[in-house]
């Protein structure tokens, strides 16, 4: 999700800033007498805990392919990469924009369902320039200094009947602490089927925890996963919430609810389609409906911005990039 190339120290007086904002997070109390740091272990140890779960149901899908295409190849299984930044390594890449420590897991299959998934969860802190700093809430105020946390998926499928999907939830404290994610469908050929019970799905989960999130984070879903210069909107939607900073504990468990419910609904759509035969007319629609996710996430996806931008591992945040498309 994050990480990069080693780099000079960071100068002294920035590194002052960064230990006192670690100080600040262990002593920091928040609800139900925790301290920030307690809550960002808790919120850490459920990003790598969803990880898991996600990771072992898509292995079990990979085994229970009957028919179609891909059928004789082997089950995919995922690899695991780690990758870390010393906290006195390292930092800011050639853009400058940050200096950043901490690390995290890459976890990448290719199978014969799932072409390409990549599930990552890493939890790194450091201190933006002061030019990105601007653009961060509550990045003035703590001197620059940052904590983030989070999980990010993408999966491209074998079949274009089966719908590619995004997912990432994240916890992020500056002076402020504050939680965002979502998740969203891709079809390549849309199933009217698939898109009525994922949006289904995601109201019940939005309903859940306060009336009109659904219709309020739909609307922002739209907005946001949306390529000006095609006039076009990427795939058919989904949720997308950023800046929850109400109550902490509220907060957490509509993020968590939010990760759980893609851990439902999604391997559902996968297996309802993935046993079917398709053509090869319908391969080269997927392939240039590809090209139009590549666009999105090169030109406007915040989260690849973020990555970059703040010393990410540039592997880890290219992930999300299709195995395979066509431009026309």
């Amino acid at each position: 999700m994050y990480s990069g190339h080693p780099l000079p120290h960071p100068p002294k007086k920035m590194r002052n800033k960064l230990g006192n904002f670690i100080m600040q997070a262990k002593t920091k109390t928040y609800t139900k007498d925790k301290t920030l740091e307690e809550r960002q272990n808790e919120a850490s140890s459920w990003f790598r805990t969803l990880r898991d779960q996600i990771c072992a149901e898509f292995e079990k899908i990979e085994g229970e392919l009957a028919s179609g295409p891909k059928m004789t190849l082997e089950p995919g299984h995922f690899e695991r990469k780690n990758w870390d930044r010393k906290e006195d390594g390292g930092l800011p890449r050639r853009s400058g924009e940050a200096v950043q420590a901490g690390g995290g897991e890459m976890s990448i299959m290719r199978g014969r369902v799932f072409e390409k998934v990549g599930v990552n969860i890493s939890t790194v802190h450091g201190s933006f320039s002061e030019e990105f700093r601007e653009k961060i809430p509550g990045a003035d105020e703590s001197g620059g200094a940052f904590w983030a946390a989070g999980i990010s998926l993408v999966a491209h499928m074998q079949s274009p009947l089966v719908p590619a999907v995004h997912m990432n939830t994240r916890m992020i404290c500056t002076s402020k602490t504050w939680f965002g994610g979502g998740m969203d469908l891709t079809p390549m050929i849309e199933d009217a089927e698939d898109t009525k019970a994922f949006h289904a799905a995601l109201k019940t989960c939005c309903d859940r925890h306060g009336e009109g999130l659904y219709k309020e984070y739909k609307a922002w879903c739209d907005r946001y996963f949306f390529l000006p210069h095609r006039d076009e909107p990427r795939g058919v939607g989904g949720i997308f919430y950023d800046y929850l900073e109400n109550d902490w504990d509220s907060d957490f468990a509509f993020t968590k609810d939010v990760g759980q419910t893609f851990l439902s609904i999604y391997p559902q759509l996968v297996r309802k389609s993935m046993n079917r035969d398709w053509s090869n007319e319908q391969r080269e629609i997927q392939l240039v409906k590809r090209g139009r996710y590549a666009e999105f996430n090169l030109l406007y996806d915040r989260g690849t911005q973020f990555g970059l931008k703040t010393g990410g591992n540039t592997e880890a945040i290219l992930m999300s990039l299709p195995p395979e498309v066509k431009w026309l």
